[in-house]
């Protein structure tokens, strides 16, 4: 329960950072990381994993890098979702969610 709680929270930071860096990625008030990092990890654990297998052959084919667009989906479907989270189109939602994806994994490394 405890890595649970610590990974949202640890997602909502970098959340936070990601809006600092990524032009086009905006958050209306801090507190609102916490609800839009609940969602994208909820949007990561039910819904990317049907994408990526119906996506897979054109994975396959793009040796992975269409990861790379659904991790932008999941966040575009985290900005619609979440009130006072915007992305401003596609190509912040990729930037957004390659720095998001590193600036988590450098916390979770410092403090998990």
């Amino acid at each position: 329960m405890f890595g649970l709680l610590a990974r949202w929270l640890i997602n909502s930071l970098a959340l936070v950072l990601t809006t600092l860096f990524v032009p086009g990625l905006h958050l209306s008030r801090p507190s609102t990381a916490v609800w839009a990092a609940l969602v994208w990890g909820l949007a990561n654990t039910l819904i990317r994993p049907v994408l990526s297998f119906f996506t897979f052959p054109l994975q396959i084919v793009t040796l992975g890098l269409f990861t790379l667009v659904i991790n932008a989906l999941m966040l575009l479907l985290t900005a619609r979702l979440v009130p006072g989270f915007s992305v401003r189109g596609f190509g912040s939602a990729l930037f957004g969610s390659i720095v998001l994806s590193v600036i988590s994994l450098i916390l979770t490394h410092m403090f998990a």
